[in-house]
């Protein structure tokens, strides 16, 4: 089990990265595995566990960011010349992860905890979030930079044809992924920090 003190260095590293190559320091497996951990252990609302992964290589992974480029370059052409070349630098990393929430999952808890049942949306997103903050953390662990993106809704239909999405699920997120060309710049500072904790007894 790993200590305490390499976990808060781990959670300390995990930086926004955007100068992804086409290349991984671990297998597609290794990568596979951080996500399928994630989803064994993230905490989840009465354990229903309504998270959903799919993982883009290769080809797949370069047909999203294409459509993602023809998408926003069709609706909001004046922006493309800012756009245009971060989502290049997307399509230049080596995957993706796509985050989604299914909704079928949480109906199911419905008739058991019916006074709660508001609460759920609410509470899937707080587990969906720890998902993406275990994956993001365990591939930067193992040398892979990464960046959250979120191009949903504009591309949410495509996703959903193209990689036969159930109805059911939302797309929450994209995270990309690759072999870090840069650092991620210095630190922004800590504000606040005492601000934003208080603590009462002892």
């Amino acid at each position: 089990m790993a200590s305490t003190t390499s976990f808060l260095a781990a959670t300390q590293a995990r930086r926004s990265m955007y100068a992804l190559a086409k290349e991984s320091p671990i297998s597609n497996e290794r990568i596979i595995e951080i996500v399928e951990h994630a989803i064994k252990y993230a905490p989840s609302p009465f354990n229903v566990r309504s998270t959903r992964c799919v993982v883009l290589f290769g080809a797949e992974h370069n047909k999203l960011w294409e459509h993602a480029y023809k998408i926003t370059e069709e609706s909001t052409p004046q922006a493309i010349g800012i756009l245009g070349p971060k989502i290049n630098g997307f399509a230049a990393a080596y995957g993706t992860c796509m985050f989604f929430d299914d909704a079928s999952a949480l109906n199911d808890l419905t008739p058991r905890f019916a006074a709660l049942s508001r609460q759920y949306p609410e509470w899937s997103e707080h587990s969906n979030g720890m998902h993406q903050y275990i994956v993001w953390t365990g591939l930067e662990a193992e040398g892979l930079g990464c960046n959250l993106q979120h191009y949903q809704p504009s591309i949410t239909p495509f996703v959903n044809s193209e990689w036969r999405i159930p109805e059911t699920w939302s797309l929450k997120c994209q995270m990309v992924f690759g072999k870090p060309t840069a650092g991620a710049g210095d630190e922004k500072p800590k504000t606040h920090i005492e601000k934003s904790i208080t603590v009462y007894g002892n």
